[in-house]
């Protein structure tokens, strides 16, 4: 990548080929190889340092808004796509076959640096937002610390399948899936570590309503992407500081997202 032009052409193309693909799902495996190479070339894109460069001139410069609009636009179409190829890899599942594509690696390797020191046991009580239709994170932390963990998804289908997945990989661990609002799950209160999916658009305002539904000791593990990163994650957001303050943030440059974690305030 030499120029910002060609850096801009680039964007516009993964945009074009992420709506293609999205849009070719039909709830069999079809399509599946087109778009785990699609997801794992922007995944290279993302994390090359030579294209963050290029980004800080691009900021640098104040891009207009067609180019402000081409960032939202890739946020929410990759965002999608990413779900989509989750739903490949448990229809894979079911079929035999278990290869993992190099996102899922990038992926599985961040889930263990997750907490930082804020350790997962096994009287931990963990909650995903955004579990997905291959459920990675709560198959990780159940297999290696037998804490009781709990996914939610507003996709039915994305439950579904996810529940087939634990069912085959996970049987006899305490995950449990569901397709409900964090409004309106009782684990909730429950609750030590929650962790949002990078992929959750409202995650902020979600963390901002939680302040009321959780106990006081609760620490909490944010997925964003910020710069070059936030083409493929929503961005870190400032928190009231009367609720949650930040007490950690993990960056790690060859992965796809990073982790911020907080704490409610009174507790920092």
């Amino acid at each position: 990548m030499e120029t910002l032009i060609d850096f801009q052409t680039c964007l516009s193309e993964f945009s074009k080929k992420f709506d293609e693909l999205a849009g070719r799902y039909d709830h069999t495996v079809q399509h599946s190889s087109e778009l785990e190479v699609l997801i794992d070339d922007y995944s290279t894109f993302i994390t090359d340092k030579e294209n963050e460069r290029i980004w800080e001139q691009l900021d640098q410069q104040e891009s207009g808004s067609s180019m402000h609009q081409l960032v939202l636009d890739l946020r929410d179409k990759s965002a999608r796509c990413v779900a989509v190829m989750e739903k490949y890899r448990a229809l894979k599942l079911q079929d035999g076959q278990v290869e993992i594509a190099d996102y899922f690696r990038n992926i599985e390797e961040c889930i263990e640096k997750e907490f930082g020191s804020f350790h997962v046991t096994s009287d931990s009580k963990v909650l995903l937002i955004g579990s997905g239709a291959f459920p990675m994170t709560p198959l990780f932390i159940a297999k290696r610390t037998g804490a009781e963990v709990v996914g939610i998804d507003i996709d039915a289908e994305a439950i579904t399948l996810g529940q087939q997945v634990v069912e085959k990989l996970g049987a006899g661990l305490n995950i449990h899936l569901e397709q409900t609002w964090v409004q309106d799950l009782a684990f909730t209160r429950k609750a030590t570590h929650i962790i949002f999916s990078s992929t959750v658009a409202n995650k902020y305002d979600l963390l901002d309503q939680l302040h009321a539904l959780t106990n006081a000791h609760v620490v909490v593990a944010m997925r964003y992407g910020n710069q070059l990163k936030s083409l493929f994650n929503y961005p870190m957001r400032e928190t009231d500081s009367s609720k949650w303050n930040m007490v950690d943030n993990i960056l790690r440059p060859h992965d796809v997202f990073d982790i911020a974690l907080y704490q409610k305030a009174q507790l920092a």
